[in-house]
């Protein structure tokens, strides 16, 4: 029989970072820069899950990434994106950026806008190190949905569920589950709220149940080490 083993993480028992007094400021889910846990440095393929807000006019200067596959969900606000590729975009609410590091790229992250920008990134390890980096928005729509990584073996879905929705959960090595909004409740009655995440271990059967409406973001993964040695 198959043991499925979770951890919760809140909202509240993130790292802080950023830099406040610029208008950023960073709460990561997993070991980061001078936060180091040795029993919290990546997930699955999952290397970090950050929850950014930038104050209008602030952002991050130029500064570069590799062998990193990095996806960005928009939850408030207009995010501006530059990378040395030569991709200039707009991204907002509801969509989904890309940016494959690969063998090496620079990029900016800005709020070029009015008003807050709040956003979850998270970044993943590839199967295989280098190439050539690649970016993409995806647009998804309003409803539910989902978006493969093959380059990391991992699988994105987008629920926005109703209050009282059940939403089952991928049977996976390893499935992430952040709340963005709303609140929901996990299999044996623990419930989650924005900014809380479950971590399952050997998922099978496992299920979410809406107390509000909601929206989640949820990373099938797979065992990256089950195909070492052959």
């Amino acid at each position: 029989m198959t043991r499925i083993r979770t951890r919760i993480q809140r909202a509240g028992e993130r790292y802080p970072g950023g830099d406040p007094a610029a208008g950023i400021e960073t709460r990561h889910a997993l070991s980061f820069g001078p936060h180091y846990d040795p029993d919290n440095l990546r997930f699955g393929a999952l290397l970090a899950c950050n929850e950014e807000r930038l104050a209008p006019g602030a952002g991050f200067d130029e500064h570069p990434h590799s062998h990193t596959e990095i996806v960005t969900w928009v939850v408030e606000g207009e995010l501006t994106h530059h990378d040395t590729t030569g991709h200039t975009t707009l991204v907002r609410p509801g969509e989904l950026q890309r940016l494959s590091s690969a063998g090496g790229v620079r990029h900016v992250e800005r709020n070029d806008g009015a008003a807050p920008l709040v956003f979850v990134q998270m970044w993943l390890a590839p199967l295989a190190p280098g190439g050539e980096p690649s970016y993409e928005v995806v647009r998804g729509g309003a409803g539910s949905w989902s978006y493969a990584l093959p380059e990391a073996d991992a699988l994105l879905h987008v629920h926005r569920p109703r209050a009282g929705e059940r939403i089952a959960l991928p049977a996976a090595d390893f499935t992430y589950a952040h709340v963005v909004r709303g609140g929901v409740t996990l299999g044996g009655g623990e419930e989650l709220g924005p900014g809380d995440a479950a971590r399952i271990t050997d998922a099978e059967g496992d299920t979410l149940v809406a107390t509000a409406d909601a929206e989640l973001l949820v990373w099938e993964m797979r065992d990256w080490r089950k195909g070492l040695g052959g």
